[in-house]
């Protein structure tokens, strides 16, 4: 089990190395993948033994959550292909998801002038998570498909980033208009 500190984490999952990931089978290997290097298995055992079955747990736990998260799955493929995602680069090249952006951006700024903030709010999320869905399924077309675009594949990266910290705000938000109806 030393080695699950140098395994990428398709390697260490024994998964391909793809966007398309079979979820029973990656839950199912976590699962044993856990139990084998348990602290509880080590309490016995010297403190070098103890830091390193704490260190491959933690390598373990990093990893599942990377391979759960479609959005950080992708990033993690891009840069085992060499590609670094910066975050700092901007989705300002395509005219029409700013045009997007803006429109969301607008639509959740006017959310609590609704009648009804809340439904507002939920139809707004429903929205997002169209989109994301939709950004999630090109992403896994371009980095799965035989001809894989890297270009392409970055670019939806970033828009889903943009998603998912709109996300966030609306969550936040939810959570604002609910405190402020109790």
């Amino acid at each position: 089990m030393s080695s699950v500190l140098t395994q990428n984490h398709f390697e260490l999952f024994s998964l391909p190395q793809q966007y398309a990931v079979d979820s029973e089978r990656l839950d199912a290997r976590y699962r044993e993948l856990q139990r084998s290097v348990h602290p509880d298995r080590f309490a016995r055992a010297g403190d070098q033994e103890r830091r390193i079955s704490m260190q491959q747990a933690a390598q373990i736990n990093e990893a599942y959550q990377v391979l759960k998260d479609p959005l950080r799955r992708g990033r993690y493929l891009l840069q085992l292909r060499g590609h670094s995602v910066d975050d700092q680069q901007r989705t300002h090249q395509d005219p029409a998801f700013l045009m997007q952006q803006i429109d969301l951006r607008e639509s959740l700024d006017e959310v609590r002038h609704q009648a009804d903030p809340l439904g507002a709010l939920r139809a707004l999320a429903d929205r997002i998570s169209d989109q994301y869905r939709a950004l999630e399924t090109g992403l896994g077309e371009a980095l799965d498909s035989a001809d894989a675009d890297p270009a392409e594949a970055l670019a939806l990266v970033l828009k889903m980033q943009y998603f998912t910290r709109l996300h966030d705000e609306v969550q936040t938000l939810e959570a604002d208009l609910e405190d402020e109806l109790l």
